[in-house]
């Protein structure tokens, strides 16, 4: 794959960490951002220069934007070009909807729908320039089937498929790609607290009866990464769970 200049938000842990990985290690050029995970994040950037793979890592919370502007100048001040944005920092709060406050559904908004919006925002001016680009966006399978108890997470995720098939239409003709990849169920950080029996409850409804590995997104993203046919679409990595 011919090297890309990559950035990738939410990049310390889970599916951002798995992404961050593998585009690292296939040679591109790769900007892990991270925000309160420091630790992790060094720890992700050791571990792949002790394999030969460089690897940047940028602390910027990008719910905010004169950060997500600073680590956008260290991209193109370091590499002068971004070709790749994946939007995957996220956030969720399970609550009842009448127990949702409005801070509750402003920090969920905030961090996973305001965030990819500012970011693209900022990073797309420059792949217009590029007449190039890609740009994924991590979804999840709340954003089209929604989920109990979590009301203003699915609505943030939701509004994600909307932004990409609305950017996807815009900018087609720029040469720019946007698609979003929809979890199922995957093993992260974010489902710690699901107990091994709800697990085994979730296999029931997921035709390969198994439940998801990071890793499984991020081949999706690679794939996606290296394409480049395919834009506006939701692409569902769930094992046939949402049919």
């Amino acid at each position: 794959m011919e090297q890309k200049v990559v950035i990738v938000t939410g990049a310390s842990r889970g599916i951002g960490r798995e992404i961050a990985s593998l585009l690292a290690k296939e040679g591109n050029r790769v900007i892990a951002n991270y925000n309160q995970s420091f630790e992790a994040a060094c720890q992700l950037k050791n571990e792949l220069e002790e394999m030969g793979t460089q690897i940047d890592i940028f602390k910027c919370d990008v719910s905010k934007r004169e950060e997500v502007c600073k680590m956008v100048d260290f991209a193109m001040s370091q590499y002068g070009r971004i070709d790749v944005l994946v939007n995957n920092a996220g956030v969720d709060n399970e609550k009842m909807f009448l127990d949702i406050t409005d801070d509750d559904w402003n920090y969920i908004m905030q961090n996973n729908l305001y965030s990819a919006f500012c970011t693209t925002q900022e990073v797309i001016k420059y792949m217009l320039k590029q007449k190039s680009g890609c740009i994924i966006n991590i979804s999840s399978i709340y954003g089209t089937a929604g989920g109990s108890c979590d009301v203003h997470y699915s609505a943030s995720k939701a509004g994600i498929n909307g932004l990409t098939k609305a950017l996807a239409k815009e900018f087609g003709l720029s040469n720019i790609r946007i698609n979003a990849i929809a979890p199922g169920a995957i093993l992260t950080d974010m489902t710690a607290n699901v107990t091994e029996e709800d697990w085994e409850e979730v296999k029931k409804e997921i035709p390969l009866a198994k439940i998801g590995m990071p890793k499984d997104i991020a081949k999706c993203v690679k794939w996606l990464v290296e394409d480049d046919y395919t834009t506006g679409q939701i692409i569902e990595i769930n094992g046939g769970w949402n049919m």
